[in-house]
């Protein structure tokens, strides 16, 4: 089916109908039409209606929420959109953002603050210039072409945002077949680390993947360190896990193998590739008797 027209509604944008629209201009390089939807665009499958038109109708490519009742799930217009996608669950677990802009969007700021455990103002705070020249750019153009540059920017990030959780996803495929749990024996509680043996097919980007594979495997509250390929040198990094205070890798920067240290403690670079050794470095890296 060849997709013809995205029309979104006129007046004020928000993150939800800008990122939906930039999916779907990335999928169809099609103009998108900013105004009220006729009837003829709701029943016609070759135009996608996004956060407007009081109708979600995947198989006539009409995404809008605002109908829904209030107790409904916080799902917003690009919500709708990546579940038609079939990417939507990977998405809630791959990136953090939407959650919020899901409750922004359905729920408010003060609801939203709450939710977040944050103060109302944070908002403000944390605004970036690049998303409010974005989405005000976006706002005030009628009519958008493929030729335009403020959608090509909206393509390529809707280019990017597929491109990352489909990629993750291959990732963790690959991860659950590859990382290994060690555990390092102190004279306390031990220190857990995951390790990723170097391999061709994760060279270019060997961390990526290793923050969310944690936290799909459940294993966030118990880790403390990653080792993983370094991708400027022929050895690995050793990292601490969210900052674990129970390592200090500057103990470890006066071994021969020991290529950098940060002074800060919380990364060294090593050019040892025996598990053994690593294990010997994690091990006198330990804050306290056991460093």
């Amino acid at each position: 089916m060849t997709i013809r027209l995205i029309v979104t509604h006129p007046g004020g944008a928000h993150k939800d109908d800008f990122l939906a629209c930039s999916l779907l201009a990335h999928l169809h390089g099609v103009p998108i039409q900013r105004r009220d939807p006729t009837e003829r665009d709701l029943i016609d499958i070759k135009t996608c209606v996004v956060d407007v038109g009081g109708s979600h109708d995947p198989k006539l490519n009409n995404f809008d929420h605002h109908q829904f009742p209030r107790d409904a799930p916080p799902l917003c217009a690009l919500s709708l959109v990546l579940k038609h996608l079939g990417v939507y669950e990977d998405a809630l677990s791959f990136c953090a953002w939407l959650r919020p802009a899901e409750w922004l969007d359905t729920l408010g700021p003060n609801e939203t603050a709450k939710l977040m455990d944050i103060s109302r103002s944070a908002f403000n705070d944390l605004n970036s210039p690049i998303d409010i020249s974005l989405i005000n750019r976006f706002a005030n153009q009628l009519e958008l072409k493929p030729d335009n540059p403020i959608y090509q920017i909206m393509a390529m990030i809707g280019e990017d945002i597929l491109n990352y959780i489909r990629t993750l996803r291959g990732r963790l495929d690959f991860l659950q077949h590859h990382a290994k749990w060690w555990t390092i024996e102190t004279t306390g509680d031990p220190i857990v680390a995951l390790f990723l043996e170097q391999n061709s097919g994760i060279e270019n980007n060997p961390s990526f993947g290793i923050n969310a594979y944690i936290s799909e495997q459940n294993k966030t509250e118990e880790i403390h360190a990653l080792v993983y390929p370094d991708r400027r040198g022929g050895g690995y990094g050793l990292t601490r896990y969210e900052d674990c205070p129970r390592l200090n890798f500057c103990q470890i920067e006066d071994q021969d193998d020991v290529r950098f240290a940060h002074k800060r403690g919380f990364v060294a670079k090593v050019e040892a590739t025996d598990p053994v050794r690593l294990k010997e470095l994690l091990a006198a890296a330990i804050v306290g008797p056991a460093g």
